[in-house]
C-alpha cells in the first residue's frame, strides 16, 4: 500500500508565500513523475506543476514565475514553493506520483492540504 501525505497549507495574505511538502511511503519500488494539482470549490481539479525523475518541470500558465516545484533528497518527496500568492490560488492542493509497486505502476494521490489566500 502507498500513501502520499501533504503538509504546509494554511492561511496567508495576498502577496505572501507558502511551501507545501509531500512525502510518499509504503510499497514504493520506484517513483517517476510527481506533481501538484489543485481544486477550488465547485471547480475541477487542475494541474499546477509536475516534475520528472530527471528534474524536468512544467507549470500551469497561471503559476509560472510564482511557483517552484522541486524534489527532495529522500525518495518520494516533492515540494511546491508558492510566492506572490493571489486570492485565486485558494484551493485544496493535492500531490500525486507515478509509482512502481509490487503490483505494477499506478498513480497515487494524497488527501490534500488547504491553501487559503486572503485579499
Amino acid at each position: 500500500q502507498v500513501q502520499l501525505v501533504e503538509s504546509g497549507g494554511g492561511l496567508v495574505q495576498a502577496g505572501g508565500s507558502l511551501r507545501l511538502s509531500c512525502a510518499a511511503s509504503g510499497d514504493t519500488i520506484c517513483i517517476s513523475a510527481m506533481g501538484w494539482y489543485r481544486q477550488a470549490p465547485g471547480k475541477e481539479r487542475k494541474l499546477v506543476a509536475t516534475i520528472t525523475e530527471d528534474g524536468v518541470t512544467a507549470y500551469a500558465d497561471s503559476v509560472k514565475g510564482r511557483f517552484t516545484i522541486s524534489r527532495g533528497n529522500a525518495k518520494g518527496t516533492v515540494y511546491l514553493q508558492m510566492d506572490s500568492l493571489k486570492s485565486e490560488d485558494t484551493a485544496v492542493y493535492h500531490c500525486n506520483g507515478n509509482i512502481l509497486t509490487t503490483l505494477g505502476w499506478a498513480t497515487f494521490w494524497g488527501q490534500g492540504t488547504q491553501v487559503t489566500v486572503s485579499s
